[in-house]
């Protein structure tokens, strides 16, 4: 991938502290997040980056209009001030999860724009509704707003070890958000932008999260037409971490799935009990606080389901994956033995579709207590925690060309918006 460094636009504060102003990234904030956000500052980022909500499919003209205007205000009353010189940033986030403490550390840069497949490998379908939306408020504020996240292999560690040898032992910016720590350095040492440019330059970026974003960096950048060289809108702002960081985490998405008619457990695992084993656990709470960890127990592609009144909970471990062959023979064998791909191919489209009323739907979930809350509250009908998919699995199936299947991932946490903007205009 080619990077460079950009003149990125920053919040100023007296303190550097940023906590009340970054927001998570548009896609899983909801109507009830943005007001709580704007309701601590009136300056959140959120302000401009959500004019829309839910941003599933594009909003009224105005609404992208006003985010502009208000950008635009903020620019001239140095609530944002451009930094001076072109730079690179070093971006750190801490948090615990699993009862651990972790780090994750990145580069924030930008990456030339090249077609999908190429230096920059999807895993995921877009679609067209969260596109339309993006691509308006993209055209209106001639910015992108929040990065996309992308992860490369980088095992000699070179970027990393450039990167973080140039940033200066304090942050220039600092916050909170959701318990996770933010820190961010600004970095324009040129010898330190060339190494880190260098020792990037022959590897390829796999998106992690911003699909919908990577693409409409893409749309926006054609209907530009004929540019001069190495214009901004030519590069897309990324978060970069290296896939050895072990900060560098996935979440299981778990399934939460209501609208079925009939639905009894019993059932169900008399149907397929040919191809999974059964065993019934007592799961508690503070067991799917990390549902990952507890399900490793049971050994590779466990999973466990939550059905019933009262509910009950079943560990499910497959017996025989030979099946999954003629199930998915369209899918290539890393696709076919990714957890989910079980789940949806041998469980719920052969064994739950028949059950399925015009009110069927799955939600998915990251947060373990709300997913079983779901189940204890009769929400659900059914409930299936997840083991996380391994990242390695997500390399490679992007590699080979291959999509995953909906929602297969949960990068956690999600970078921060609002820590840097990249201007899309000299």
């Amino acid at each position: 991938m080619e990077i460079r460094p950009f003149r990125g636009w920053r919040y100023r504060t007296t303190d550097g502290d940023v906590s009340r102003l970054i927001a998570p990234p548009f896609d899983v904030l909801s109507p009830a997040d943005k007001a709580s956000l704007l309701a601590r500052d009136g300056r959140n980022i959120v302000a401009v980056d959500l004019p829309h909500v839910p941003a599933r499919d594009a909003g009224p003209p105005e609404a992208y209009r006003s985010a502009a205007e208000l950008l635009e205000r903020w620019k001239s009353l140095d609530v944002l001030r451009q930094d001076p010189t072109p730079a690179l940033y070093a971006y750190e986030q801490t948090y615990r999860w699993g009862g651990r403490a972790h780090r994750r550390r990145a580069i924030i840069c930008a990456v030339r724009a090249t077609e999908l497949g190429g230096d920059v490998i999807p895993h995921e379908h877009t679609f067209a509704g969260p596109k339309a939306d993006r691509l308006m408020l993209t055209r209106q504020t001639r910015t992108q707003l929040s990065p996309v996240f992308g992860f490369f292999d980088d095992p000699t560690g070179a970027a990393a070890e450039a990167l973080w040898s140039g940033a200066a032992a304090e942050p220039d910016l600092r916050g909170e958000l959701r318990g996770v720590g933010e820190k961010l350095w600004v970095v324009t040492a040129a010898d330190v932008v060339e190494e880190i440019a260098s020792a990037l330059r022959d590897l390829p970026v796999f998106i992690a999260d911003g699909h919908h974003r990577y693409a409409t960096a893409l749309s926006y950048r054609q209907g530009l037409g004929d540019l001069p060289g190495d214009h901004p809108a030519d590069f897309v702002m990324f978060v970069l971490a290296a896939m050895d960081d072990p900060g560098l985490i996935i979440l299981p998405a778990h399934r939460v799935i209501s609208g079925l008619k009939g639905f009894e457990m019993g059932r169900l695992m008399s149907a397929t009990r040919k191809v999974m084993r059964y065993r019934k656990v007592g799961m508690r709470a503070d067991d799917v606080d990390d549902a990952d960890a507890y399900l490793r127990r049971f050994g590779p592609h466990a999973m466990a389901l939550v059905a019933g009144d009262p509910p009950a909970t079943y560990v499910a471990t497959p017996t025989d994956l030979s099946v999954m062959d003629q199930l998915a023979a369209d899918q290539s064998r890393p696709w076919r033995e990714l957890d989910v791909s079980i789940l949806h191919r041998l469980l719920i489209e052969r064994h739950l579709d028949d059950l399925a009323t015009g009110e069927m739907f799955i939600d998915y979930v990251a947060d373990g207590r709300a997913a079983l809350t779901a189940a204890r509250t009769g929400r659900a009908d059914l409930v299936v925690f997840l083991q996380a998919t391994p990242l390695e699995a997500v390399k490679q199936i992007a590699a080979d060309g291959g999509f995953m299947p909906h929602k297969s991932t949960y990068f956690f946490p999600k970078p921060a918006t609002g820590m840097v903007l990249h201007p899309l205009e000299p």
